[in-house]
Order: structure tokens, then sequence, then C-alpha cells
């Protein structure tokens, strides 16, 4: 299988490089930039890609490059400080750019280069750099060139190397995906091999020759990576599969009894259900700190599915449905980009019950997950879900969790994700859910006067949950809502719209 090496130097796109390649049908891995040249030298790549970053080349302590990797003999594609990276080893010219450039630039091409290939002139380019390139390297071409950067692309094709100053994997470069297709396939003749039937049948075979005759168990939430990990192992192993789904009481409504019907009845996966329920709201009771809870949570999971998998006679795997950017954000890199958070996919399980891990998805981002899940049969119902928080609802009561609280929450968000899904607005919403306040308000119902509880409502857009934006449902739908939750529900007598994106906000409320 062809594939691409991408060497991390900080950038906040390197993931948006990766996910650009893959969506060619090319495997793409990102590597710290000071990977050792024996490990790069193994992968084997067709190409390799230098990401930007957000250092000057010229400071102090800088990420610099191994010059070895010329002797891979191997076609680079150097971006933004990458390009720059390329231009200092060779002799070029870099300088501190008189105003930072950053955001939309039109392209002037100049002659033909294998990476423009019929990239249109003057079209859009993202811009986002302090220094610039003032006199490209001997022996290098100068390609194109903005308003403000006299050296926005260039290339030694007796060398194979290209560069460019602007960003070609994010959408706002009209020509991005020409550019990268260019590398790829022009450049660096790679073969479109990635794909999710090769993925499943590679996996499967991998699978069932690390786990033999031994069995292995998972945690089923009922969420994308764990159901699709949870078929993916069911046809690799069969009866050697155990799963598990813990009703945390916690989830949404009737949300533990779907699971057991598409994975147990419909899809015949070895499958247990535990209903925790009640040690996990005693637990709660009283608790009103958002990270009080989720720690309580954690442990409490933890607890439980330790006891359920004790009961397992002669199991050494444990499955996790760990994504490649659990993976990425878990490994700090010195000089480049710094650790996001430290990943614990299902609380930090392997640590305590000393099992072998299996990660199938560990180098895929969450569409590819879905792209497979969709492969081996699972429903869209299923794969297009919203995504859902570990806590459950309980991160969605502001304040303590009883199980009147829950009760009014569950039965408040099936009407309003009911009403998103009837007027045909579900599929364009990143994720919407309900939030119960610990706050009480006068209303009137009838000739009564209430003091109930307010519910605010929250939808928004995103690509990947990094950033997001509130989604601007239509006034009528939003009244329907409002109209069907305060009838319905009892204990709700107004509904709130939440109207903030993130940044400032986060997505979740605790």
């Amino acid at each position: 299988m062809d594939a691409i090496a991408i060497l991390d130097f900080g950038s906040q796109y390197t993931q948006l490089i990766a996910r650009r390649i893959r969506e060619a049908n090319v495997y793409s891995k990102i590597f710290p930039y000071n990977v050792s040249f024996e490990e790069l030298e193994e992968f084997k790549p067709k190409g390799i890609i230098l990401s930007g970053g957000p250092m000057s080349v010229y400071d102090e302590d800088v990420p610099s490059l191994d010059e070895r990797i010329f002797e891979l003999d191997v076609p680079i594609l150097g971006i933004c400080y990458g390009m720059q990276l390329l231009a200092k080893v060779f002799g070029g010219k870099i300088e501190p750019a008189k105003s930072r450039e950053y955001g939309k630039a039109n392209i002037n091409i100049l002659g033909y280069s294998e990476l423009l290939k019929n990239v249109k002139n003057n079209s859009v380019v993202w811009m986002s750099h302090g220094d610039l390139i003032t006199k490209a390297p001997d022996d290098f071409d100068v390609n194109a060139s903005t308003e403000e950067t006299p050296v926005a692309a260039m290339s030694n094709k007796l060398a194979g190397i290209y560069g460019v100053q602007f960003h070609p994997e994010v959408k706002h470069t009209e020509e991005g995906g020409k550019i990268i297709g260019n590398f790829l396939f022009e450049i660096c003749e790679c073969k479109p091999d990635w794909t999710p039937e090769n993925f499943i049948e590679k996996s499967i075979k991998e699978i069932r020759e690390k786990v033999g005759d031994s069995k292995a168990i998972l945690a089923l939430s009922g969420g994308v990576d764990s159901s699709v990990a949870a078929v993916l192992l069911d046809k690799a192993i069969g009866e050697n599969l155990f799963c598990v789904h813990v009703d945390n009481g916690l989830m949404r409504k009737d949300e533990s009894r779907k699971i057991v019907e598409l994975f147990k009845e419909k899809m015949k996966l070895n499958l247990s259900l535990v209903d925790a329920s009640e040690l996990f709201l005693s637990r709660l009771s009283g608790v009103t700190d958002p990270e009080e809870k989720r720690k309580i949570i954690g442990a409490t999971f933890i607890e439980v599915f330790e006891k359920e998998a004790s009961k397992v006679e002669g199991v050494e795997f444990l499955v996790q449905g760990t994504l490649y950017p659990d993976v990425i954000e878990s490994v700090p890199v010195k000089g480049a980009s710094v650790t996001i958070k430290s990943h614990h996919n299902v609380g930090g399980l392997p640590e305590k019950m000393n099992l072998k891990l299996i990660e199938p998805f560990r180098e895929l981002f969450k569409d590819e997950v879905r792209e497979i899940g969709k492969k081996l049969g699972l429903p869209d119902e299923l794969l297009k879900r919203h995504p859902f928080p570990g806590p459950g609802l309980a991160v969605r009561i502001l304040g303590e969790v009883t199980p009147e609280r829950l009760r009014i929450l569950r039965d408040a968000d099936e009407i309003f994700i009911s009403e998103i899904k009837r007027y045909g607005i579900y599929d364009e919403i990143w994720q919407a859910f309900s939030v119960l306040l610990p706050v009480q308000t006068v209303g009137v119902m009838g000739d009564f006067r209430t003091y109930e509880n307010v519910l605010a409502l929250r939808a928004v857009t995103s690509a990947d949950g990094m950033t997001a934006d509130w989604y601007r449902m239509d006034g009528e739908i939003l009244a329907a809502v409002s109209n069907k939750i305060i009838r319905n529900v009892k204990g709700i007598n107004r509904v709130v719209y939440d109207v903030s994106s993130k940044p400032p906000a986060t997505i979740e409320w605790e």
C-alpha cells in the first residue's frame, strides 16, 4: 500500500493534511518532526510532506530538518514553514514579512510546475505566515507569487522538491484538492488503494492472527466508535468477543434497550447488559461539581466493567475505539505541537486490568470509521448520530443529578431530537441536545401559577468539534419544539435557545 509521511512542525492544520490525503484514498501518517531516520525509512513513504508551524526558521531551538531524508530519494513537499525550512537548507533567503499575511490571497502562476498543473491562475489561496522567502535557492524555479509574497511556490523538479507558502489543505484554498492530488498522483505516483474494503479485509486478518483462540472484551456504549469496533471484531473472532453494555442510568431515553435490541437481537453479537444505574446515581447523590461528576462516573464504570470482565474466563484482550486524533493529540512534540490532551479511552482500563490492547481504529479519523461501519452493514441512524458525552446526561443536568431531573431531561431531549428529525434538519446539525438548568421561573398554565424548570436547547454546526457555531434554527421550528416540550414534559415551563459559539463557549455546558 502506498503511503505519505507527514512531518509535524506544529501546524494547527497538520491533521487536515492527513485527512485530505486520506480523502484521495492514499494512506498518510503523521510523525513528529524529529522522528528517527530509521523509523521513517522503515515506513517506506512514496512521498514526504513537511507541515507548517508557528515558529520562524531563525528562532533559537527551532524544529529543524534531518537532512538524511533527502537520501530516501522520494518527492518532498514543504508547506508554509516546511517550505521555508527547505529554502534555508538549500541556501534561499527568508526574511520577516513587513506585515503578517493571514487569510485569503490570489495566486499568480509563473510558468509550468507539476504541482500546480491545471490550477487556475488568480485562484484564492489561504496564507498564514510571518516570514517569507525573498529569494529562492539556486536551482529552484519560482512557480507562483501573490501580491505580498514573491515566492508563493517553488520547485526543483530534478531533486523532487516542492514548496508552497500557502495552505492547500484548508478549504479556503480553492484549488487545494487539485494541488494535493498533483503531489500524490503526478509527482509521487501513488495508487489510490486506501479504501474501507481494503481496511476491513486487512484488519480482520490481523485481528484473527493476534487473538487466535483467546478471548477479547469490549465496552459497547452504543456510540459510533465502539459499535463499529464491535461489528468488526465479531466478524474477525465471532463468539470469542464478549461485549458489555453498562447502563449507568445516565443514558438517553430507552437507549440501553435499543442497544441490546440492535446488537444482541438483530446482529447476534455476544452482548451482556449490566444495569448499574442505582449504583451510579447513589454515588452522584448530592454532587454538583462537573469535574467531580466525571471522576465518580469514570471510577464507577471501571469498577463495574472490571467485575463483569472477571466473569469471562480466559480473556486476554481489551478492545477500544481509540481514533487517530486521540493518538496524535497525546504525543507531545518538543518545540512544535503542544500536547492538547492526554487520552485514556474507557477511563484507563488497560493499566488496571492488565489486558493486551486491540485498537483497530487508532489510524483512522471519525469519518473513516463511519465509512467502515457503513460497509459492515450498520444502519445510518447509528452512524450519523450526534456525539454524546462519556458522562452522559450527568453533564447536561447542571447541579445535582436525581432520578426526577433525569426523567425531565430525557423526555424533553427526546422531543427536541424527534422534532428536528421530523423537520429534516438533523443531518445539518453537528450536535443537538437539551440542558436542564438549576433555575426555576414563574409561569402560568391554565388558571394556575407554576414555578418550574428552565430548559436550554443547544444546536451547533462544526467539522470536528474543535470550533463550532450555533445553528440558525428557523423560528417556527423553535416555537414548535418549545410548545411541545412545555405541553408534554411535566416540570418545564420555559425553554431558551443557546446562541453562543465555540470559542468563547464550549459545546457542552459542563
